[in-house]
């Protein structure tokens, strides 16, 4: 079972916009970037591997929520490619002017939720 760390509702009040139609798909590829970032990361869950301790759910929640708003400011690409590369060819395959790389276990996460991960401790390497 897929882990998912907001709801609609969150993620309305946090971006201050419209529910995306598309808002439950966001939210859960949201929720796995935000699982692979926290690929080391040690935090109290309960048997469905959901945090437990207050201050991780809204953590989680948020860095989820920022994931989105960060795909949607990529244009709604969730797949990564189109904020990796100014100009992408596919014969005879060509790629261009290449921005950055993933952060974290191989994910490109957005910065808002990177930040809200590390402010909570959460981020690989992070021991309190």
């Amino acid at each position: 079972m897929r882990r998912v760390y907001a709801t609609p509702d969150q993620l309305a009040e946090y971006t201050g916009r419209p529910t995306p139609a598309d808002a439950d798909r966001l939210l859960i590829r949201a929720s796995d970037d935000v699982d692979d970032a926290l690929l080391a990361a040690i935090y109290d869950t309960d048997t469905a591997g959901m945090p437990t301790a207050p201050a991780v759910v809204r953590a989680l929640a948020a860095a989820t929520c920022a994931q989105v708003e960060y795909v949607i400011a990529q244009g709604g690409d969730d797949t990564g490619a189109a904020g990796q590369w100014d100009a992408v060819s596919i014969g005879p395959v060509s790629m261009s002017g290449r921005r950055g790389g993933p952060v974290g276990a191989g994910v490109d996460i957005g910065p808002r939720a990177r930040r809200a991960l590390a402010r909570a401790g959460l981020l690989p390497g992070v021991i309190w």
